[in-house]
């Protein structure tokens, strides 16, 4: 079974999305800035609606656009968004923070991961901008802080489709013990053809159901 986790800038096209098969949403705002911390309102409503239907979202975590190395002022706001989405809640958080280095920021990284608790904490797109030789070695270290999942294109460009050969590396390297998701031009349309070239049980994007707008 195939799951769909619907990206959805606000909660104008949830029900839509639901009602097209969307199992899990990722709220988030600011999309054209690759997505930051949606409102508490927006949250509340997002998720009073979609478990009144059994569908779960989790919230994005993220002060701004940008890079993914963030000052303390920055770390603090982070901290108090997502203990605010935890208690709204939120089925998880959805976070990535960086060193200059680009290695993951642990310090903040498990504290995030500690605040979800038993719900899922969820590593996103910033684990594209670890360099390739490092992605194992931080793959097991989320592994071993328990993160639920890492959202990935397989690259810093490029479609999860192009980036095919690094995304099943990292499943293959995951083992199970982490879920993986990847993300990144997947469309309603060609679903079925990443399906059969990527070992994954779950797919992300805004265009990964069938809208109308996305069929034309």
């Amino acid at each position: 079974m195939i799951k769909k986790e619907f990206c959805a800038e606000n909660f104008t096209r949830v029900p839509e999305a639901i009602e097209l098969g969307a199992d899990r949403i990722e709220l988030c705002d600011e999309l054209d800035v690759g997505g930051t911390t949606p409102s508490l309102d927006m949250i509340k409503e997002t998720v009073r609606y979609a478990h009144q239907h059994g569908v779960s979202v989790v919230v994005m975590i993220r002060p701004r656009g940008g890079s993914f190395v963030y000052d303390q002022a920055e770390k603090e706001q982070m901290l108090k968004e997502a203990k605010q989405a935890i208690e709204l809640n939120a089925d998880g958080i959805v976070f990535g923070c960086l060193t200059e280095e680009g290695a993951i920021d642990r310090p903040i990284t498990e504290k995030l991961i500690a605040i979800a608790g038993s719900k899922e904490s969820v590593f996103h797109m910033a684990f594209d901008f670890i360099p390739a030789e490092k992605q194992m070695q931080e793959l097991d270290w989320l592994i071993e802080k328990g993160c639920t999942r890492i959202l990935t294109r397989g690259g810093k460009s490029g479609t999860a489709l192009e980036n095919k050969k690094q995304i099943n590396a990292l499943i293959e390297k995951a083992q199970s013990q982490i879920e993986l998701l990847p993300g990144g031009g997947i469309t309603h349309e060609d679903l079925n053809e990443i399906k059969a070239e990527i070992k994954a049980n779950q797919f992300h994007g805004t265009k990964i159901l069938p809208f109308p707008d996305n069929l034309k």
